[in-house]
């Protein structure tokens, strides 16, 4: 993700190797956010507070854990506290469907509404299960990293992901039985 120079410059006090070091990970703290809120505005405010915080605390960074653990578990906890301090909101967007040559318009509605049922049911988890399915299925971190990131046992990660994986098969029943909604 990160080369380890550019950590060690940016905690050496280098404002330029900072600076490269967040712009490097900005997209990455971006999309976590956005995962785990669901929401673009909050998502911003979650990666830019996010930033702020690696930013000041960079100093601090130990060579223990991996980098990306490090900065992934700050903005897992800045989401996390954000969740807490606000009710669920639903936000409405516009999205713009781009259709290929090559799949049907039928295709891709059925392929909107699929990812949209899927974002929705990830949004029903309680935000624990939320966390550990964003960290593994979206961000492709292994189960080790998932507990450094959130600082939890091994075993209640995969016990976190087995009950999130249930929930989910529940919430899409109907995509397993081959209905759409409509």
């Amino acid at each position: 993700m990160v080369e380890p120079g550019l950590i060690k410059a940016a905690q050496a006090g280098d404002g330029d190797a900072l600076i490269s070091l967040l712009r490097e990970i900005e997209n990455h703290v971006y999309r976590t956010a956005y995962y785990i809120l669901n929401n673009e505005q909050d998502a911003m405010d979650a990666a830019q507070e996010a930033l702020i915080r690696i930013y000041t605390k960079i100093g601090s960074y130990e060579e223990k854990a991996q980098f990306k653990t490090w900065v992934q578990r700050i903005v897992t906890n800045i989401c996390i506290d954000k969740f807490r301090r606000t009710k669920p909101t639903v936000s409405i967007e516009e999205h713009e469907m781009v259709f290929r040559d090559t799949h049907s318009v039928e295709e891709e509605v059925l392929s909107a509404y699929a990812s949209e049922d899927i974002r929705n049911a990830i949004d029903k988890l309680p935000e624990h299960h939320r966390a550990v399915v964003v960290l593994r299925y979206l961000q492709d971190f292994s189960y080790n990293e998932i507990a450094d990131s959130l600082d939890l046992p091994l075993n209640t990660v995969k016990s976190y992901l087995f009950r999130a994986r249930q929930q989910l098969q529940t919430y899409l029943h109907d995509y397993q039985k081959g209905g759409v909604r409509g």
